[in-house]
């Protein structure tokens, strides 16, 4: 990379981390709750609404079973995040739901694990991001045609934080996370202050009365229940970053978990309460946690600190996502089912090649639905339901193998927890399914395919590799040649090069112009460079055909097993220099790396030393 190209990522993601950095880049809980739990904590700002909007085709009057609705989803939420914690304290190298599905139910189930776990962070992007803008267009209405624009520009802005290592990112996103808790916090407080002293709100919002488009049906029930589990996506991102706590990495873990789920569940239930006693009708511009807000607020700071720290907390709890979907990933390609470019860690000891696949397909889903939350929801929280129904099943089936002390009552937990999780499951799957969550059907068993194809790949690429029963051969023949544009400094270096290897090489030249290779051969007899020189007609001025056309005829004439192409290049000072040259020399490499039996190499000339 050039030297102006250098300076510019390392101002962009600052200076590189030496590997034994790393111990001191993990996370004490004060920094740790934010990265992990900002998506869970960030869910209590819309999840009342989607229940509220899936109530509100039976008319106003059925707004009441919200709260009904909320109590079970916070008990479910308390099941999920208790079955959680003992994944984390058996797994401390992390990996969560695939750890566990794969080492006690196969690798089928990990995949489906995997997968589901992959797609739902992609999602989760989507949807913290379109959440986030939605809560800044309701304070300031006159963005709504920027909707996707801004969704993609803060996806962008998460990205490149997230490039510049864990720690940094969560000294970024810790200040919006703890003010969204407090805001949220103060919002119950003097709500509840309100209905106890019988104060009244603060600003009364009439909102007319919604006539029933159907009549109410248990049906609507289950999917308010549906619409308003998104409240438990990201409680698995703890169990799958372990390793990135301080040591003890386990109990710290757990202790920010049940911190998380504390949290998580006093906000949601907190404002589904609220909703219901101030009488919150969804719709229009505004969201209902900005209604509650002015509500019991009022129209003065305390309700802009609000809007803005749901903002900020929505749009950053797409960090959940940056943090668990690039260490699933890397420990799917530690395994051999994803790209191998995956386990890498960047300069910023982080997975770089994650992060980035991330942001892309999370802006791909933005764009495609408009950057609207509605459109997305549906397409949430099917996968990660899959996920925890696995790793619960696996943990059952873990506590009976082993028999640890206390396995009955660990398996107990464990298995109350599939069983509600598979509830769920079938009960989102079943609401959701012609809303949009049969696209995570289809994409769920293409991502599993494509894990099994690449492990194919992997597996056969080791068995081709292996030195067991190979014949060696006993000598190497082989053939030199230099490709040669014309007769210039490099070239001749490139030629000295070639001789050094083989004595009888030869220099190739194609002719896509005679009056070039009359030029040349006045030249290859004046400075008698020593090496025979061979012309390639091309009448269809195509470089590489004749090349290759020509090494398979001396491979076949000669008998040689490997042919060395030397390929000459000069090295310019400045990069835009290269916009100035064609690049021929490069287009002929790429075109012999897939000819079998051909080696290149370069000599470059550095210009001007």
């Amino acid at each position: 990379m050039s030297t102006l190209g250098q300076s510019i990522r390392r101002a962009l993601l600052g200076e590189r981390l030496p590997t034994s950095r790393a111990a001191q880049e993990r996370l004490p809980k004060l920094l740790a709750l934010p990265v992990f739990a900002s998506d869970a904590i960030s869910s209590s700002a819309y999840a009342t609404e989607e229940i509220l909007l899936a109530l509100m085709v039976a008319g106003s009057g059925a707004l009441g079973y919200s709260v009904g609705v909320g109590a079970a989803i916070c008990l479910l939420f308390a099941i999920v995040a208790v079955s959680y914690r003992q994944t984390i304290m058996a797994y401390p190298s992390g990996g969560g739901a695939y750890a566990v599905a794969r080492e006690h139910l196969g690798l089928l189930p990990g995949t489906l694990a995997a997968s589901s776990l992959l797609t739902d962070y992609v999602l989760t992007v989507a949807v913290s991001i379109a959440a986030g803008v939605a809560a800044v267009i309701s304070a300031m209405p006159l963005l709504a045609g920027y909707r996707v624009p801004l969704c993609l520009l803060f996806i962008a802005l998460i990205t490149l934080a997230n490039l510049r290592g864990v720690r940094e990112s969560g000294k970024l996103f810790a200040g919006p996370t703890y003010l969204f808790v407090f805001s949220g916090g103060l919002l119950l407080i003097v709500g509840a202050v309100r209905l106890a002293t019988a104060a009244g709100p603060a600003v009364i919002i009439q909102e007319p009365p919604v006539a029933a488009l159907q009549p109410f049906a248990w049906f609507l029930l289950l999917r308010a229940f549906a619409s308003g589990c998104a409240a438990l996506t990201g409680i698995e991102a703890v169990s799958n970053s372990v390793p990135a706590f301080r040591p003890p990495e386990s109990r710290n873990a757990a202790l920010t978990l049940l911190w998380m789920a504390g949290i998580c569940i006093g906000l949601f239930f907190g404002i589904t309460l609220l909703a219901q006693f101030f009488h919150i009708v969804p719709g229009g511009e505004q969201t209902v946690l900005s209604k509650l807000g002015r509500t019991v607020l009022g129209d003065g700071l305390p309700y802009y600190v609000l809007q803005a720290a749901t903002a900020m907390v929505l749009v950053l709890a797409a960090n959940t996502s940056f943090t668990g979907f690039p260490r699933l990933a890397s420990i799917l390609a530690q395994d051999g089912l994803a790209p191998r470019q995956l386990a890498n860690l960047g300069d910023r000891l982080v997975f770089n090649n994650g992060i980035v696949l991330l942001g892309v397909f999370a802006s791909a889903l933005i764009v495609l639905f408009g950057g609207m939350t509605h459109a997305l929801i549906p397409l949430y929280a099917v996968g990660v339901f899959i996920s925890f129904t696995l790793s619960q099943a696996g943990m059952v089936k873990r506590w009976r193998t082993l028999r640890t002390p206390g396995w009955r009552l660990s398996a107990v937990v464990n298995a109350l927890g599939a069983i509600a999780t598979c509830v769920v499951l079938v009960v989102v799957a079943a609401v959701k399914f012609v809303h949009g969550a049969w696209i995570v059907f289809l994409v769920i068993p293409l991502l599993i395919l494509g894990f099994r194809k690449i492990a194919e790949h992997y597996r056969t690429l080791a068995q081709a590799l292996s030195p067991e029963e190979y014949d060696v051969p006993r000598a190497l023949r082989h053939s030199v040649m230099v490709l040669v544009p014309g007769l210039h400094r490099g070239v001749i270096d490139a030629l000295i090069y070639a001789k050094s290897i083989d004595p009888e090489c030869e220099a190739v030249f194609v002719e896509v112009d005679p009056a070039e290779t009359a030029k040349l051969q006045q030249m290859w007899v004046r400075y008698r460079p020593g090496v025979p020189l061979t012309v390639l007609k091309s009448p269809w001025r195509s470089l590489a055909a004749p090349i290759i056309q020509y090494i398979r005829t001396v491979r076949a004439e000669k008998g040689v097993g490997l042919v060395t192409v030397v390929v000459p290049e000069f090295a310019t000072t400045q990069w835009w220099h290269r916009l100035l040259h064609n690049q021929s020399g490069l287009i002929v490499k790429l075109a012999l790396m897939a000819e079998p039996g051909v080696v290149v190499t370069n000599v470059r000339y550095h210009v001007g030393e």
